[in-house]
């Protein structure tokens, strides 16, 4: 299937934004000095920090990441709320054209008006051409329409809420090959293991609870996109994935990519041993084969095993490293908004890229419990377990955990010489 450039969609007349339209009301908000007007739509200023990552992914991929760079660049958000996130992708990532859809008609009153805040070239103007448009469709309805009328986007931001990703398949349609596609999941209880049958519908991936829920819900959300990817022939690339804490919310960025890959690779199973402690992943080929090596004889109720999903990398170190750079050339790394430093999390996120580091992490109350010592500062165990040959970095999924592939027996081993207890 070809990814053909669409001209500037043609909506229904009373899509149209008319001509003459009273001034916007007064700001209520602002996120990294764009202002508007949340009116009565769900809005978190907590979510900043997600749209921050969109803004930085677009625009890197506006500038480097297409084939013509000269083409329009085309954003779609299918569940826009009070049209910030439409609105920024105009103002800061450089988007052509946006369209901007919410199932409410009630809100569009109040994403007109912060749409309309966005002041167009005056060559655009003197041409006609649209900077956005508002719909009010189903969100898998009208990412359909819009690949039946082979009308290809090269972001699409799908901010949902809930673990319903019955749109995943018709943005995945609508996307350019090479373009980005943003998820959300706000479905924690399944993450958690609480929601078995809802995690097996929505992604296909059966999950009990384990340790490391939060990056189970990542995983659960990535795999579910590879999944339909292979169904239509494609696979995906992860850009990042963003947990964050409020909600909580599981963001993951994926790149659209032609041609199917080998398929299993980065999709399996996790196995945890409530034994000993230690998480291990499986292919297909190895499900009768899943134990831990702990004990000779395998206990099957210390064995929980989760999935399919997603077993690769998180994120794409040097995509995240051009992030990084320009939210430093933006003054945005530094500054804190809603708590969140983008030169913190991004740095977390890089190195959490490395490839050697397997799915998961450990908390350092787990360590020091195995041990039965006192908690070993983060960083010193970090430091320590690099020293020994080993990969070890923080997550920005957890606090006090680390992310390594040493293995846990080593692991305390190494928090005993801290506390020169062995």
């Amino acid at each position: 299937m070809a990814a053909a450039a669409i001209s500037l969609p043609r909506s229904p007349p009373l899509l149209q934004p008319t001509r003459r339209r009273p001034a916007p009301p007064a700001c209520t908000h602002s996120e990294r000095g764009v202002s508007f007007d949340p009116g009565s739509a769900f809005y978190r200023s907590d979510s900043a920090a997600g749209r921050d990552l969109a803004v930085l992914a677009a625009t890197l991929h506006r500038c480097r990441g297409r084939p013509d760079p000269s083409a329009p660049f085309l954003c779609l958000d299918a569940m826009c709320g009070c049209g910030v996130r439409a609105l920024r992708y105009l103002a800061q990532a450089g988007a052509d054209f946006v369209w901007a859809n919410d199932a409410s008609e009630a809100l569009r009153p109040v994403i007109l008006a912060n749409l309309a805040r966005f002041e167009r070239s005056s060559a655009e103007a003197e041409a006609g051409r649209r900077s956005w448009v508002v719909s009010h469709n189903d969100a898998t309805r009208l990412l359909s329409e819009r690949y039946l009328r082979r009308e290809y986007f090269d972001v699409i931001d799908v901010d949902s809420f809930g673990g319903d990703a019955a749109y995943v398949r018709a943005a995945l349609l609508a996307l350019k090959i090479g373009g980005l596609l943003y998820l959300t999941s706000t479905d924690w209880r399944s993450a958690r293991g609480y929601g078995s049958r809802s995690s097996l519908s929505s992604y296909g991936a059966y999950v009990r609870p384990m340790p490391y829920p939060n990056e189970v819900g990542l995983r659960m959300v990535l795999g579910g996109a590879a999944r339909e990817a292979s169904l239509l022939g494609f696979h995906i690339t992860p850009i990042f994935s963003y947990f964050a804490y409020h909600g909580p919310i599981y963001r993951v960025m994926v790149q659209l990519c032609n041609g199917k890959d080998d398929g299993i690779s980065n999709y399996g199973f996790i196995c945890h041993c409530k034994s000993c402690g230690q998480s291990q992943t499986f292919g297909f080929d190895e499900l009768g084969q899943i134990s831990c090596g702990c004990t000779d004889r395998t206990d099957a109720d210390s064995i929980t095993v989760v999935g399919p999903l997603w077993t690769g990398p998180l994120h794409d170190a040097s995509f995240l490293t051009e992030m990084l750079s320009l939210a430093n050339e933006w003054g945005w790394a530094c500054t804190i908004e809603n708590g969140v430093t983008l030169e913190k999390l991004l740095g977390m996120m890089i190195e959490e890229s490395d490839p050697r580091l397997p799915p998961g992490y450990i908390r350092l109350d787990e360590i020091s419990r195995r041990a039965k010592v006192n908690s070993p500062p983060l960083g010193t165990l970090i430091n320590s377990l690099r020293k020994e040959g080993f990969s070890a970095c923080r997550s920005h999924i957890g606090a006090n955990t680390i992310k390594t592939n040493c293995p846990i027996a080593s692991c305390i081993n190494v928090a005993r010489d801290i506390r020169n207890l062995r």
